[in-house]
């Protein structure tokens, strides 16, 4: 076990406490943790590349941290009303479409890297769910510019996929 994979499982291990926090209506903390949690994803990454610990437990697992953090704390947030239901519905599949397509293109030993726009869907992402937790003033907004970036970049995923080629 890498330190690198470590830093990724201990990321997934602390989704629960914000969880926690969240439905205890602690979101001070709640949002510092998943900044914290949002921002370490860089540190894991930076870990393995600079300790040679690159891995592909480690590819697989930090994407899932990724997915795991963001998809876990919207869903609650949409329990608490704080997160429009057909955003996180549409997020979250493309995220499903996004992985099986990585899955189906890794079995033949492609790799598709995060696009620039995916990127900033990330980014978009995080700063949404932060906004929603603590209630800010058009955290909605900024989610729904967030799924407008996801489908961009889910099409472009598909489009690299070969899946849209194919099909036309």
């Amino acid at each position: 076990m890498t330190q690198a994979n470590q830093i990724t499982l201990g990321r997934i291990a602390l989704i629960p406490l914000i969880i926690i926090l969240l439905l205890a209506r602690v979101n001070g903390i709640a949002v510092a943790l998943f900044l914290l949690l949002s921002f370490s994803d860089a540190v894991d990454g930076y870990v393995a590349r600079r300790l040679n610990q690159v891995s592909d437990l480690g590819k697989f697992l930090d994407p899932l941290a990724d997915k795991l953090l963001i998809i876990s704390v919207l869903i609650v947030l949409v329990s608490l009303g704080r997160a429009e239901v057909i955003a996180v519905l549409i997020l979250v599949s493309r995220e499903f479409l996004v992985q099986g397509l990585r899955i189906n293109a890794a079995r033949t030993n492609n790799m598709i890297a995060a696009s620039p726009i995916a990127k900033w869907k990330t980014g978009t992402q995080v700063a949404a769910v932060a906004m929603l937790i603590i209630g800010l003033p058009l955290s909605n907004l900024v989610l729904w510019l967030s799924v407008l970036l996801g489908l961009m970049s889910g099409g472009a995923y598909l489009w690299q996929s070969q899946i849209i080629k194919e099909l036309s």
